[in-house]
């Protein structure tokens, strides 16, 4: 595995999935990024750790399909509160079909990532999706 660089140092990131294993991957890749990274097992944590939370989240990573509040309820939660509304919010899904992406995008989800992650892709991935957001594009550093 190449060396990941630290281009979200000391960025704090929001990570939504529920399953464990996909949760641990993105956990552990954004931290060798130099993220903060706060997890939720699911879209109910995730909205409670955003209403009792005052740290600003630079962006946040949601699984679209989990029980009860799933990422796209996330979104609209996200979106519609004026406090996170800026806030990009990337779609991980392991169900990639043809027009995932598209719909994805057009209910408001800065960009969409499938599952599963491969350490360096997902960091450039992210990197290359998070610097056309005028306000992050600054505080990124060159891969």
């Amino acid at each position: 595995m190449n060396k990941i660089p630290k281009v979200f140092d000391g960025w704090p990131v929001l990570v939504a999935d529920d399953e464990r294993d996909s949760l641990e991957v993105a956990r552990r890749l954004l931290k060798l990024a130099g993220a903060q990274v706060t997890t939720a097992n699911n879209g109910q944590e995730a909205l409670d750790i955003l209403r009792e939370n005052t740290q600003e989240f630079r962006f946040i990573l949601t699984d679209l399909s989990m029980p009860g509040v799933d990422g796209w309820e996330l979104l609209y939660e996200i979106k519609n509160n004026p406090q996170t509304a800026h806030t990009p919010v990337i779609a991980l899904t392991a169900h990639a079909m043809a027009g995932d992406r598209e719909r994805g995008i057009a209910a408001g989800f800065h960009n969409y990532i499938t599952k599963p992650l491969e350490p360096t892709k997902f960091i450039q991935q992210l990197t290359t999706m998070l610097s056309d957001v005028p306000h992050l594009t600054r505080l990124l550093v060159s891969f």
